[in-house]
């Protein structure tokens, strides 16, 4: 799966993944009453109106994009009808040969472990059937727990030739009170980049890793590092955007072959009709506002990278 992603990056020139993290509040009015309509103001309905939301904007935005990354916390919040939303989402998005990225972020030991990653990414023995359950191409993987939370997820990607993202610098404010702690007098997160680096050297597919990284965009130098640690490893960057990060941020989280990187934006997208920048579309038009700030990310991260040359 990492050749695919990497293949439909250069396909579409477009390091970019389009976070599908809906609230409420993100919601045009007409597609929120529509869904009450049908289904009262329920969780069912919460749930109609996050689906329909999704997939106008999956089908506004598909030709321009390699992948998606829906956050499954803004799904789960309403409970089985939320997850059921979850899963005709990642459904849809790879019937468009997209590339899905389930964040996640599961971090346990043992059978634990094991259950998520085969719940996410592989097959689950149902008397003589394995079946697929939700069935994501990529999950985000928290460390935390070491190694025995994070070996049954990579047996399961070579298993299925899937892959993960490993959380080494996330993109938010306190993310420095246990990250950038110094273990003999270097950061944790360097720690955890050169295991990330070590359980991606026999998972590897033609030019990078199964094992990927989460590296947020709001610590550019520390991604310069990072990069350097791991060269095998995709690095997932969130925090553009609606963070702070911009396209000349990210130059370092990229190698020599313009590759190795994708960029997140979730709300800046799916939200962007909600902007002065975007507002000439209107609350009816909102996919449209959504391709055209996918089509000035794209340019930003180009112009950027085609800078640092």
């Amino acid at each position: 799966m990492i050749n695919k992603l990497t293949a439909k990056i250069q396909k579409t020139n477009a390091p970019i993944v389009v976070g599908l993290d809906p609230m409420l509040n993100y919601i045009p009015k007409h597609i929120q009453e529509k869904a009450f309509e049908e289904y009262g103001e329920t969780l069912e309905g919460a749930a109609e109106a996050i689906w329909q939301f999704n997939k106008e904007i999956v089908d506004k935005t598909y030709d321009l994009i390699p992948a998606v990354k829906p956050q499954i916390a803004m799904y789960e919040q309403f409970g089985i009808p939320g997850l059921m939303a979850y899963k005709k989402t990642v459904d849809y998005c790879k019937s468009k040969d997209l590339v899905v990225i389930g964040d996640i972020k599961r971090g346990d030991i043992g059978s634990t472990s094991a259950a998520y990653a085969v719940g996410h990414l592989g097959k689950v023995q149902v008397g003589e059937n394995k079946i697929a359950a939700f069935d994501e191409d990529f999950a985000t993987v928290n460390p935390y727990l070491g190694s025995d939370g994070v070996k049954p997820f990579i047996d399961v990607c070579k298993e299925e030739k899937k892959g993960i993202f490993v959380l080494v610098k996330t993109s938010n404010p306190s993310s420095g009170e246990f990250q950038d702690r110094l273990i003999d007098g270097r950061p944790l997160y360097e720690l955890v980049g050169e295991k990330v680096a070590q359980w991606g050297e026999d998972c590897m597919g033609d030019s990078y890793s199964y094992v990927g990284a989460v590296v947020g965009a709001t610590y550019p130098e520390m991604g310069k590092v990072l990069r350097k640690i791991m060269p095998k490893a995709y690095i997932l960057v969130p925090g553009y955007g609606a963070q702070g990060g911009q396209g000349k941020d990210l130059v370092h989280f990229f190698n020599e072959d313009g590759l190795g990187a994708i960029v997140n934006s979730s709300r800046g997208i799916i939200a962007a009709y909600k902007q002065e920048k975007y507002g000439k579309f209107g609350e009816e038009n909102f996919g449209d506002a959504s391709r055209a700030a996918v089509e000035d990310m794209i340019a930003d991260i180009d112009g950027a990278l085609k800078a640092a040359k």
